[in-house]
């Protein structure tokens, strides 16, 4: 009798450890997740390294085309765009200075340098190189002292970062369309090349938006794009207008050159995925590239676009659709290196252990994770992406990485290659994004858009002035009239130094 009633005590008790988990299997929230990766064939789809945005002696770079050419093609880039400040490339062979531009030479190099590739040449390595065209794409290859034939580096058409004279650093990147050769003002006008840009049809892109909101200033995260702060308010809502007429700007830049003035930017994101995604009527991208002005800089960071070949039609339509990545051979948001630290640390491994000592040194001297301290290490590859809504999770295939952070409302919330959903449903919101770092850099995922009952819901929208109108106004103005009655004579100056 008394092994009946234990028996029965013990079910009894097994009963209750079970239903609790019964109650947790009900929450199960049926997800349908919008991966931007969709359409990618990762079994035959390439993945390209991409830099699109770099600077020549044709604005304020201190290199020559021909050089900044040749470094990103010994780095390996297989897409390149010299996007010289007001001055759109044209061509290897064919680039010319604009009269505003010409001046920016000038006074950063001290004499004129105008130098363009030739169809056939030698590099400085003493490779023979090549620029030629497939189509209406033009590409730039060397021939290795073996004897054959090295990749093929394309140029991304009609490249410019637009609003040359800004005061405020309110830079637009734009490609494959003919605007803003010479086109002076910028000053916290966004508004003029983005319209602009999506009117003639092509993409843009917001660049290192730390430098116009000032947020590199900052000495934390928290201070940094603090929407208690008036003017962070209002800049971050600039952004969200301007995201959501112009679909054609596809997002922001979130790490560039060497993330120290980028280093907040990936808040910035955030937030904008937060007040954007539940208007349902798009996504926000991301990129990361060198910005370089100097050799030293190219292969800071980069994008890896996935296509299935090498044409500006692919790179195009990846960019619009987000089937890229953003990489960066940097990190250095100081809250960031505390978090992979940890991660780090639990994972517990002899190679995790080494770079999170590495970490822990940038940490304590308040300095930035640099990748290029160690150039035997390799680039994080992200191989593959799965997506399996009947479980709800997302899993990702990586290569050269030690640890993926998983984030949904600026937080992290999963550690590891695949997330299930299910687990986190009190923590998400709109959208899962990853972020995988290894001891040869990060790499980043665009975000995956979620839609599920009791989803946030859009905000009501306000009436929005910009102000930068005012601004541009003011301090463009003067500029514009400025240029106009030089114009003539710095013509005559550029035809001396031609």
């Amino acid at each position: 009798m008394l092994k009946k009633f234990l028996a029965v005590m013990m079910a009894a008790a097994m009963l209750l450890t079970v239903v609790p988990f019964s109650f947790a299997a009900g929450n199960d929230v049926d997800y349908t997740i919008k991966s931007p990766y969709e359409g990618v064939d990762f079994s035959a789809y390439n993945r390209y390294k991409a830099d699109l945005h770099s600077h020549t002696t044709f604005s304020d770079g201190g290199n020559s085309l021909p050089e900044m050419v040749e470094r990103h093609y010994e780095l390996g880039f297989d897409i390149h765009a010299i996007s010289d400040h007001g001055t759109v490339s044209y061509g290897y062979t064919t680039q010319r200075h604009n009269e505003p531009m010409l001046v920016f030479s000038l006074v950063d190099n001290g004499k004129y340098v105008g130098d363009v590739l030739s169809a056939n040449g030698v590099a400085a390595n003493g490779n023979q190189y090549a620029v030629f065209n497939k189509g209406t794409d033009e590409f730039y290859s060397q021939t290795l002292p073996s004897g054959e034939t090295g990749q093929e580096m394309m140029r991304v058409p009609y490249a410019n970062e637009q609003n040359p004279t800004s005061f405020n650093n309110a830079h637009v990147n734009s490609w494959f369309v003919d605007y803003g050769h010479g086109v002076v003002g910028g000053t916290s006008n966004y508004l003029s090349p983005i319209s602009k840009i999506d009117e003639l049809g092509g993409l843009s892109v917001i660049n290192h938006p730390g430098e116009y909101t000032n947020a590199r200033d900052e000495e934390s995260t928290a201070d940094a794009y603090n929407l208690e702060d008036s003017t962070y308010k209002y800049k971050i809502n600039k952004f969200i207008n301007l995201l959501n007429t112009y679909k054609s700007c596809i997002g922001i830049d979130i790490n560039s050159k060497g993330d120290s003035r980028t280093r907040y930017d990936r808040k910035l994101w955030d937030i904008l995925l937060q007040k954007i995604l539940p208007l349902g009527e798009r996504n926000v991208f991301a990129i990361a590239t060198s910005d370089a002005h100097n050799l030293d800089i190219v292969d800071s960071g980069y994008t890896v676009m996935l296509m299935p070949e090498l044409t500006s039609d692919n790179l195009k339509s990846s960019l619009a659709n987000g089937q890229f990545f953003a990489a960066s051979k940097y990190l250095g948001n100081y809250d960031e290196q505390v978090k992979y630290k940890a991660s780090l640390e639990e994972i517990g491994t002899a190679d995790a252990l080494e770079l999170a000592g590495i970490l822990g040194n940038a940490i304590n001297a308040n300095d930035k994770f640099n990748a290029t301290d160690y150039p035997d290490a390799s680039e994080p590859v992200i191989s593959n992406i799965s997506v399996d809504e009947a479980e709800d999770t997302i899993t990702l295939t990586t290569e050269n990485t030690l640890v993926t952070h998983w984030i949904a409302d600026g937080k992290v919330i999963h550690v590891g290659n695949t997330i299930d959903l299910d687990d986190y449903s009190d923590e998400i919101g709109k959208y899962v994004r990853a972020e995988s770092l290894g001891k040869g850099g990060i790499i980043y995922t665009q975000a995956f858009v979620l839609d599920y009952d009791g989803a946030p819901v859009a905000e009501k929208e306000g009436f929005f002035f910009d102000w930068g109108t005012i601004a541009s106004a003011i301090c463009d103005i003067p500029v514009k009239i400025l240029v106009g009655i030089l114009k003539t004579p710095i013509r005559v100056i550029f035809d001396i130094f031609a």
